[in-house]
C-alpha cells in the first residue's frame, strides 16, 4: 500500500470522490502544510496556520496507479487553476496542493502539471503547489465520511453531489470503454 496526500479545496468533496476510486483502501480528511501542531478545524479555517485541508489516500498500486490518482485530482476533484480558492471557499487552507511522499510521486506530479500547462488543458495555468509531505493531522471525527453520512445537507446536495455524480458518470464511461 502507498499513500497520496492531496489538497483540492474542501476535504469533504475530495474525500467523496476518492472513496469511489477502485484500488483506494481508505481516505481520511485532515490537515497538512502548516506550522501549528495538532490544529483544529476552527484554527485551520482562519487561514493563519498555513495548513491546507487535505485528504490522505491509502491505495493499492497494483490496482490503481499514482498517475490515475493525479488524473482524478486534476480533472475531477477541483479546479487546479484557482489560487487559494475553490468555489465559495477562499483562503490558503483551500489551495490546490499535492504533498508528495516519494521522489517518484514528485516527478509524476511535476510532469502531469507541466503537461497540462503545455497543452493549455484548462485555458489558464495550473497553479497547483507541489511540496514534500509534512506532518499529517487527522481532522476531527465529524469530518470523516462526511458526504456519505450527511448527503442530505444543503452543502452536500448542492456542491458535493454534482461532483460525485459527474465523477461516477465518467467512471462508467471509462469502464464501458475498457479503460
Amino acid at each position: 500500500m502507498e499513500t497520496a496526500t492531496f489538497g483540492a479545496g474542501c476535504f469533504w468533496c475530495v474525500e467523496a470522490i476518492y472513496q469511489r476510486v477502485d484500488g483506494v483502501a481508505s481516505v481520511t480528511s485532515g490537515y497538512m502544510g502548516g506550522s501549528v501542531e495538532n490544529p483544529t478545524y476552527k484554527q485551520v479555517c482562519t487561514g493563519e496556520t498555513g495548513h491546507a485541508e487535505v485528504c490522505q489516500i491509502v491505495f493499492d498500486p497494483a490496482k490503481v496507479g499514482f498517475g490515475k490518482l493525479l488524473e482524478v485530482f486534476f480533472h475531477s476533484a477541483h479546479d487546479p487553476t484557482t489560487l487559494n480558492r475553490q468555489g465559495a471557499d477562499e483562503g490558503t487552507q483551500y489551495r490546490s496542493v499535492i504533498f508528495y511522499h516519494s521522489e517518484a510521486q514528485k516527478k509524476a506530479a511535476e510532469e502531469a502539471k507541466r503537461k497540462l500547462n503545455d497543452e493549455n488543458a484548462f485555458g489558464k495555468p495550473v497553479v497547483t503547489e507541489i511540496s514534500p509531505a509534512k506532518t499529517y493531522y487527522k481532522a476531527e471525527d465529524y469530518h470523516q465520511d462526511y458526504f456519505d453520512l450527511h448527503g442530505e445537507q444543503p452543502y452536500c446536495r448542492s456542491v458535493i453531489a454534482p461532483k460525485v455524480e459527474k465523477f461516477e458518470k465518467k467512471l462508467k464511461e471509462e469502464k464501458a470503454a475498457g479503460k
